[in-house]
């Protein structure tokens, strides 16, 4: 995990927040889409295409022509609509590059997934007008809020400190 450096004007959203960029977007394209069923882009991409009818998706890698039956583009650039959400699994040292994609096609919101973190991303998307969410899950927070935890794979009955007798 990368050091977690403050970002200068930028405090991370909190649930309200996060839950209301989820709200009133309505696509999502997810850089680093990888056709790898072990990786966690592919588990997000699979429940934003199953679990949600909330989001139109479309998937960005350069070295991936279909993944799940979708078309994959190269950039984001490429895509055939601006995405309301630019959400980022690369490493966290290419987050600037992808953010500045972002900025170029005019997208809304620079979310980097879970154990993501880049002070420079969040300063350029920032000074360009964007949000900015980092190291948080866009599958979960959309599960979480939606009430789709128990469709995500999550276990959602109350855990208590009560001994059950």
């Amino acid at each position: 995990m990368p050091e977690r450096r403050p970002v200068e004007g930028w405090s991370a959203p909190g649930a309200a927040e996060r839950w209301d960029i989820i709200r009133r977007s309505r696509t999502v394209a997810v850089v680093g889409a990888s056709g790898d069923r072990a990786r966690s882009s592919n588990f997000v991409v699979t429940y934003l295409l199953s679990s949600s009818t909330d989001f139109d998706v479309y998937l960005v890698n350069p070295r991936e022509t279909e993944i799940l039956g979708r078309t994959v583009y190269p950039t984001l650039e490429a895509l055939p609509v601006v995405p309301d959400i630019v959400d980022v699994f690369r490493r966290s040292a290419d987050l600037p590059a992808v953010a500045a994609e972002a900025i170029a096609i005019g997208a809304k919101v620079f979310w980097a997934q879970l154990g993501l973190w880049n002070p420079e991303a969040a300063q350029l998307c920032l000074a360009a007008g964007l949000e900015v969410v980092m190291d948080r899950c866009l599958k979960i927070e959309h599960a979480r809020f939606s009430g789709g935890l128990a469709r995500a794979g999550f276990d959602t009955g109350v855990i208590s400190s009560r001994r059950h007798l």
